[in-house]
C-alpha cells in the first residue's frame, strides 16, 4: 500500500518561484514565472466554423474569448495570448505576475501563453518601463532537422 504525503505526516517543500525576464525566453520552454506590465491588449474575433452538409454541428458551445495582449520587462516584450477569464486581468497599464507560463510557437513566432495549470495574479505597479524594441514576438524561428550522416 502506498503512503500518500498526508498519511505519512510530512509535506514537500514548495520551491520558491524563479522569475525570469522577457529576454530570457526561448521557444518551446515552458514553467516561466514572470513580472510583466500589458502595454497594449487587442481582442481577437474567432473565425466561424461553418457548418458542412449532412453533419450537425452539435450543440452550440460558449464562444471563447481571446485577447492578443502586448506584455513586457525592462529587458523587451512579447506577444501573450490571453483566454476567457485571463482577458479582464490583462488591461493596458496593468502589473500582472504570471505563473507557470509556456511559449507556444504560432506561424513561427513565439508566443507566451499560460494553461489550466498556470496562474495569472494582478499586483502592484512596476516602476520600470517595458522596452519595446526588443519584441521577440516579431523574431521568426525556422525548426530545422538535424540527421546524423
Amino acid at each position: 500500500m502506498a503512503s500518500t504525503a498526508a498519511a505519512t505526516g510530512t509535506t514537500t517543500a514548495k520551491r520558491k518561484p524563479v522569475f525570469v525576464k522577457v529576454e530570457q525566453l526561448k521557444p518551446g520552454t515552458t514553467g516561466h514565472t514572470l513580472t510583466v506590465k500589458v502595454v497594449d491588449a487587442n481582442p481577437v474575433v474567432p473565425a466561424a466554423r461553418k457548418a458542412r452538409p449532412g453533419v450537425s454541428m452539435g450543440r452550440p458551445s460558449q464562444p471563447s474569448r481571446i485577447a492578443e495582449c502586448l506584455i513586457g520587462d525592462e529587458t523587451g516584450c512579447i506577444l501573450f495570448t490571453a483566454r476567457n477569464d485571463q482577458v479582464d486581468l490583462m488591461k493596458p497599464g496593468e502589473t500582472v505576475i504570471l505563473r507557470n507560463s509556456r511559449i507556444d510557437m504560432f506561424k513561427g513566432t513565439m508566443r507566451l501563453g499560460v494553461d489550466k495549470w498556470g496562474r495569472i495574479e494582478a499586483t502592484e505597479p512596476a516602476s520600470f518601463t517595458v522596452k519595446e524594441d526588443n519584441n521577440l514576438s516579431l523574431v521568426e524561428y525556422e525548426l530545422i532537422n538535424v540527421t546524423d550522416q
